[in-house]
């Protein structure tokens, strides 16, 4: 008789532990704030000259909040870009989180995606990841620094635009 209630509780203890864990990654959130960056480019005034190729945003263009359960959590922050459909190949965007922003949580740590990292089209890549160590894990106000390079005297006059997506997901 007890065997047959050892196996019983062990069912339901990984019945509620997969419940549990359900509900804990509902929790996982990330919002985005920041302005629409337009970089700020010189014209060229001089035949035969280039542009430096290279223009970055303000330190904290875009401003990230997010959360991560406890438990040992673990959010993987990702981006893509999408284009619109006049974006030239030429340019490459990359972006790069200039710090932690604010956490209440002294257990909880931030890593990687301090230097630049190059944003795909359409497939995500990881920017940075959040570890929550026995706590909630929310940070407000992590910045984050765009770069678009590739700008040539070569690349047809035009405005060009697209969208940064941000993602947050479970390892």
């Amino acid at each position: 008789m007890k065997s047959s209630y050892k196996v019983l509780t062990g069912m339901l203890t990984a019945a509620l532990l997969l419940c549990l864990s359900s509900h804990l990654e509902a929790q996982r959130t990330l919002t985005v704030a920041g302005t629409n960056w337009v970089a700020s480019i010189p014209a060229i005034t001089e035949a035969g000259n280039n542009y430096s190729g290279t223009y970055e945003s303000a330190a904290n263009e875009i401003l990230l909040t997010a959360t991560v359960p406890l438990l040992l959590g673990t959010g993987k922050v990702s981006m893509h870009y999408e284009a619109n459909p006049s974006w030239n190949s030429n340019l490459i965007l990359s972006a790069r989180r200039t710090g932690n922003g604010t956490s209440s949580c002294t257990t909880c740590t931030i890593t990687s995606g301090t230097t630049y990292t190059t944003i795909p089209l359409t497939t995500d890549v990881e920017l940075f990841r959040i570890t929550a160590v026995l706590a909630l894990a929310s940070y407000t106000n992590i910045p984050v620094q765009l770069q678009l390079s590739g700008v040539s005297v070569t690349i047809p006059a035009a405005t060009y635009s697209s969208r940064i997506v941000f993602t947050i997901s479970a390892l």
